[in-house]
């Protein structure tokens, strides 16, 4: 986890874009859910350790950015500091709304060229940042799982566009029969809300 919003060192997750590189959106307005935030599919890494290139992993439900943003702020509110701008990929997203209502504030939202579709960054008020991987929703339960995890491992240094490529093949043998159970899990806890046990 980095502060006042600095990339870690030896990595190219800067938030410092352009202004050429953010896509822009012809008309302004408030984007607001209109059904409750759901509890996000999320893992993040236990000790803030800065020789960690991710902060965790994230698997929405879907690529609605106003159904499943809001859940995802408010969870990382409660861990880490009070989200203030949110910077995501130009791609990926069903919509692309700047502002954002979460609970009784207004959020901002950026979109650049430059960040890869698994790529999430959440400013807080406090000067910390959190850069998580995004699992595409429709992925099986084993290999979002095992990605969140490489994410929210202490000391991972895989760039989010290349996790998936690491990871087992999900018919290996070690993982077989556990897709289902898994996936199961996951939405019979409304989603798993917080820290990674350190390994």
């Amino acid at each position: 986890m980095a502060t006042n919003g600095s990339p870690r060192p030896g990595t190219d997750l800067d938030s410092h874009h352009v202004a050429t590189d953010t896509i822009h959106v012809s008309r302004r307005f408030t984007a607001a859910a209109t059904t409750p935030p759901s509890t996000p599919r999320l893992r993040l890494e236990p000790t803030g350790s800065r020789r960690s290139l991710l902060d965790g992993g994230w698997w929405p439900r879907s690529t609605d950015p106003v159904a499943e943003l809001p859940g995802l702020v408010l969870a990382i509110d409660a861990l880490r500091g009070p989200v203030t701008r949110l910077l995501l990929s130009a791609s990926g997203w069903d919509s692309r709304p700047r502002r954002l209502q979460v609970a009784e504030r207004i959020l901002r939202l950026g979109y650049f060229t430059s960040q890869p579709t698994s790529l999430l960054t959440a400013l807080c008020d406090n000067g910390d940042r959190v850069d998580l991987l995004i699992v595409a929703p429709g992925t099986e339960p084993a290999t979002a799982d095992a990605a969140m995890l490489t994410a929210a491992t202490t000391g991972n240094r895989v760039h989010p566009q290349h996790i998936l490529s690491t990871l087992p093949h999900p018919d290996h043998p070690s993982r077989a029969g556990e897709t289902a159970a898994e996936g199961t899990a996951w939405e019979d806890d409304g989603g798993r809300l917080g820290s990674t046990p350190p390994g």
